[in-house]
């Protein structure tokens, strides 16, 4: 496990989170636009760096032609019918019970993350170990390289970790914006051994909002 090149991301998650606390407007990265406080996000696969983007610019980077950045997508899938034994999460080899896997189009390959106090960590991940998750669930075929992610949250309530139901797991196919934005959350209010009080609340908060406007994923056969 290394750590990854994604602390660029950071620059921009750190400009997301401070305009929702209100503090000065921030501008488009491209043009200068003032933002809104919800805005668009751009991404460079090569570097997995996110940059702000106004919605006239991000118009720019819609199509699937070769360019440097990818526009984010912003719809969030909830997946209730996912399927993952305790047995695949354990052949994932992610030391904590916060994830988020993508596919990553320099590298041709499929990237596993997973957040610390230290920012985002990469996780090696088995192609074999993949698919298997893969063919079991329909809807992770669909999702765009470098843009979307799994997300997965196997985390109880209050931090404490879920050993056994899974009601207390979600899955996602999530923006990538909002998969570093989890990770910076865990970065700024991680205190101590444990993490504290604080980091766990923000972690559900950031769950009820994603919950609160993903769309239900309809199941799907895997024939």
């Amino acid at each position: 496990m290394t750590s990854t090149g994604s602390g660029n991301s950071f620059a921009a998650l750190r400009r997301f989170t401070r305009e929702r606390a209100g503090a000065r407007a921030e501008q488009c990265d491209f043009c200068s636009a003032v933002l809104a406080g919800s805005h668009q996000h751009l991404i460079e696969p090569e570097r997995r760096r996110l940059v702000c983007v106004c919605d006239a610019c991000a118009v720019l980077f819609s199509g699937q032609g070769e360019t440097k950045y990818r526009r984010v997508l912003r719809r969030a899938l909830f997946l209730p019918d996912f399927q993952l034994t305790d047995a695949q999460w354990h052949n994932l080899m992610i030391p904590i019970q916060l994830a988020f896997i993508f596919h990553n189009s320099p590298a041709q390959r499929m990237i596993a993350l997973y957040p610390s106090p230290a920012g985002p960590v990469e996780s090696s991940l088995e192609l074999a170990a993949w698919d298997e998750i893969a063919a079991a669930n329909p809807a992770l075929k669909k999702m765009e390289p470098d843009v979307e992610a799994l997300l997965i949250n196997r985390v109880g309530r209050a931090g404490h970790i879920s050993r056994g139901g899974s009601g207390e797991h979600e899955y996602y196919v999530a923006p990538i914006d909002e998969c570093f934005r989890l990770t910076g959350l865990l970065r700024a209010h991680w205190r101590g051994l444990s993490g504290g009080a604080q980091v766990w609340e923000e972690i559900a908060r950031f769950f009820a909002s994603l919950r609160a406007r993903a769309v239900v994923n309809q199941k799907e056969s895997c024939a």
